[in-house]
């Protein structure tokens, strides 16, 4: 029987802070987020995410914004614009690897044919990723521009769905299933009351890393991983096996990496390019070739690990870009050191002073010399550099309560080659309920 999941709070995890009303990015006003899950035949474990910000009706209202690498690993298109002008007027979207460009170009069809005002201009979209090739076949085509349409039209504020949906679809976190995550914090400031949110596509960490609420349990399961314990239900037990009793199935090695069932190996390698690849099926164009090298394994920790941060607190961008760097301190609490092979990219906006930081075209250029009767100013209203470490403080907290929900919400999933993730074992926060509730 499997275990029912739920969010990190669910399951007596003790967390500091204090959430928003519905402890995620959408507690942030005018935030939406929206999914479009691809889930098909044995191979198709994958999805994207759009985060709008100030909803479909603000795209184009630029956002003071600030973006942190801690491992470029990975990739977060439109990086380079955003530091030049410390702003962000589209939407953000999550998606696998090498769906980037079609996502990319999703997004300016989109604007083409909803903003049409906004069109004529030039449009550097956001798109940010993560690698779901051990579940998902990532070399086919299997994301296009409309689905990333689709990501953004099917946009919406309220709860927020976590686990292995959208852009999180085919991820690992901790060698377990990871996947779409989020909380917020509420952060009163003199008769103010703001909001940091945060929304984390996870899939990094090795298992043995784990820490829950500063108890090494990732340590304990592993260790009990390679002693041979047992699960049950696929979703890993203590033991972390694994074992769902179906084709596909897995076996955990207690580092968090897996191996078939049916005899695929190790995991995929995405940098070994000498891994043996299959024939691909000349009758299915899209089924992509399995590179699998059981002699080299991923190591454990590689992947990739998303935060997008944000708030209605009024700031600079470059304290936007303050929140940003405050992101690693959050993953920390969950065990990570950060692997040389994960992409850890983070993204920070404030809602607030909408109308400032524009970058349109003039209507009408003045003449050289000239700045004529068109010499407009803009005004941003912030929050002195000297009182802004309770919002530091948010973005530390709701990012590793982000990633715990990732861990207690996703449901163990079976793709590509009969690869198998279990999820997170329930029964290990036993003790965390108990001691909560006795």
């Amino acid at each position: 029987m499997s275990e029912e999941r739920g969010r990190a709070r669910d399951f007596g995890i003790p967390l500091t802070g204090e959430p928003g009303e519905w402890n995620a990015i959408t507690d942030v006003p005018g935030v939406q987020v929206g999914y479009v899950t691809l889930t098909g035949g044995d191979d198709v474990r994958t999805g994207v995410t759009a985060l709008l910000p100030r909803g479909r009706d603000g795209v184009g209202t630029p956002c003071a914004a600030g973006w942190h690498s801690l491992n470029g690993n990975g990739e977060m298109t439109g990086t380079a614009w955003l530091e030049e002008s410390g702003s962000l007027a589209v939407p953000v979207l999550l998606t696998n690897t090498y769906a980037v460009g079609p996502v990319h170009r999703g997004v300016v069809e989109w604007v083409r044919t909803h903003r049409r005002d906004m069109a004529p201009e030039w449009l550097l979209p956001v798109v940010t990723e993560t690698w779901d090739g051990y579940l998902h076949d990532i070399h086919g085509a299997h994301v296009t521009p409309a689905h990333a349409g689709a990501a953004i039209d099917a946009a919406a504020g309220g709860p927020v769905a976590e686990g292995g949906v959208g852009g999180g679809t085919g991820m690992r976190c901790y060698g377990y299933k990871g996947g779409s995550g989020t909380a917020s914090r509420v952060v009163r400031y003199g008769a103010e009351r703001y909001t940091v949110g945060v929304f984390v596509q996870a899939n990094f960490g090795a298992r043995r890393e784990l820490v829950v609420a500063g108890a090494p349990l990732g340590r304990e399961l592993a260790e009990a991983a390679r002693g041979g314990g047992g699960g049950s239900g696929g979703s890993g037990g203590v033991a972390g096996t694994g074992a769902g009793g179906g084709p596909g199935a897995g076996t955990g090695r207690g580092d968090g990496s897996y191996e078939s069932r049916e005899g695929a190996g190790g995991p995929v390698n995405p940098v070994d390019s000498a891994s043996p690849v299959s024939p691909v099926d000349s009758a299915n164009p899209v089924q992509s070739p399995s590179p699998v090298d059981p002699e080299r394994p991923v190591p454990p920790g590689a992947g990739s690990v998303i935060v997008v941060v944000a708030t209605d607190a009024p700031l600079l961008p470059g304290q936007c870009k303050a929140l940003a760097r405050r992101v690693p301190l959050g993953l920390a609490r969950t065990g990570t050191t950060g692997s040389h092979f994960s992409g850890d990219l983070f993204l920070a906006f404030s809602t607030a002073n909408p109308g400032a930081l524009t970058s349109t075209f003039p209507p009408r250029p003045a003449p050289e010399g000239d700045a004529g009767e068109d010499a407009p100013y803009e005004t941003l209203r912030f929050i002195p550099w000297g009182r802004v470490d309770p919002f530091h403080t948010a973005v530390v907290e709701a990012v590793e309560e982000a990633v715990l929900n990732v861990l207690t919400a996703a449901e163990p999933m079976s793709g590509r080659d009969g690869h198998h993730v279990p999820a997170f074992p329930l029964a290990a926060l036993a003790g965390m309920r108990e001691a909560r509730t006795g």
